[in-house]
């Protein structure tokens, strides 16, 4: 009877320890999920603290979304100068371009660019110099040559920028520049067949040309942009009677209004000589003492331009240059340029040539010309 009395008494006690039991509350230390997980002995206890931490925590935040690498820039290769240095940059002004008066249209030196046109060129004349003569003594060719009026031209011309920033070191936008030039114009008798189509005459002009980027604004629009000082010599490399020679200073600015107009001026001294040796003691009083040249860019096709040389003397001799420029058809290739041109001349007055120094002549002249090669 005891031993059902104490076998009943502990299943009611065990009973009523079941039926009182409740799961244990998270520990208040449990706020984050890796203590949850850790309460890995009591099923019930690990679910409850799982659900107070879900309960505490915030609404709403989107889940992050991936981001994509960032791609590499491409690189990009190019044929052309950077604007800080391209001397056939449209941005800055012709004359500009031309003597790269600025940091932007600077080229360097040593490098070969056009200076006068590199022309091929039909030319008739009034007349002729079949017998060319000087007031020098043993100046005058001993026998007239049947050349023809009609010939041909050629005419090359280059230069090189041996120096700059002589002057303008210190300044960062102007350049001051150094320059030797060559031009070489050579008249070919080449309907001559009975005289062998022999070259009439031909002339070489070395030169070295300093300029100096002389910015000031004018009245009308107008804008100076350069002056400068060259030292020329000029002759034909023939021996006597025909040779001809001269030297000579010049002082020489430009100045243009806008990309349609340019003007350029030059006044020059001949340097003496001994009498004896001069060629041409008259050459100053038939070709001029000075020269006025003006352009105007009718359209980015057409330019039309006009040279004037004057003796500065009473007898008022010199000559008179009129010229139209047109361009030949476009490369194809965007941002080039087509330096080609149908080049037509008429001139009128002294020094068609250095031979034809004091002789007056009218000479028609067609052909093509390379610009801004």
């Amino acid at each position: 009877m005891k031993t059902l009395s104490a076998v009943v008494f502990i299943a009611v006690a065990a009973l009523g320890r079941a039926a009182g039991a409740q799961p244990s509350p998270a520990p208040a230390s449990a706020t984050t999920w890796q203590q949850c997980a850790s309460l890995t002995g009591d099923r019930e206890a690990r679910l409850a603290c799982f659900d107070q931490w879900a309960a505490r925590q915030p609404v709403g935040i989107p889940e992050p979304v991936p981001q994509p690498l960032p791609t590499p820039a491409p690189v990009l290769i190019t044929m052309t100068a950077p604007a800080a240095h391209d001397c056939k940059s449209s941005r800055f002004s012709e004359l500009s371009r031309f003597w790269e008066l600025e940091a932007g249209s600077d080229c360097g030196t040593f490098g070969i660019r056009g200076y006068r046109p590199i022309s091929l060129s039909w030319i008739g004349s009034d007349s002729v110099n079949t017998q060319p003569s000087s007031p020098s003594p043993d100046h005058t060719a001993a026998a007239s040559i049947g050349y023809s009026p009609s010939e041909t031209r050629i005419q090359l011309s280059v230069r090189t920028k041996m120096a700059q920033g002589l002057l303008t070191h210190q300044q960062s936008l102007k350049r001051d520049s150094l320059w030797f030039g060559y031009s070489q114009q050579s008249n070919w008798q080449i309907f001559s067949g009975d005289l062998s189509r022999p070259f009439r005459t031909t002339d070489h002009e070395p030169e070295i040309t300093y300029i100096y980027p002389t910015d000031a604004q004018l009245p009308g629009g107008w804008r100076l942009r350069y002056s400068g000082i060259s030292a020329v010599h000029q002759s034909n490399g023939q021996p006597l009677p025909l040779s001809r020679s001269w030297n000579r200073t010049v002082l020489m600015a430009g100045m243009e209004q806008g990309d349609r107009f340019r003007i350029e001026g030059k006044v020059w001294q001949r340097l003496n000589e001994n009498p004896a040796d001069d060629d041409n003691p008259d050459i100053s009083d038939k070709i001029g003492r000075a020269e006025l040249s003006g352009f105007w860019n009718v359209n980015a096709d057409n330019t039309l331009g006009a040279t004037l040389r004057h003796s500065l003397r009473a007898d008022s001799n010199g000559s008179l240059r009129l010229e139209w420029l047109r361009r030949l058809g476009i490369s194809g290739v965007p941002g080039s340029q087509n330096g080609l041109r149908f080049h037509t001349q008429l001139f009128t007055g002294y020094g068609d040539s250095l031979v034809d120094y004091n002789r007056h002549r009218t000479v028609l002249s067609i052909g093509l010309s390379l610009v801004d090669w």
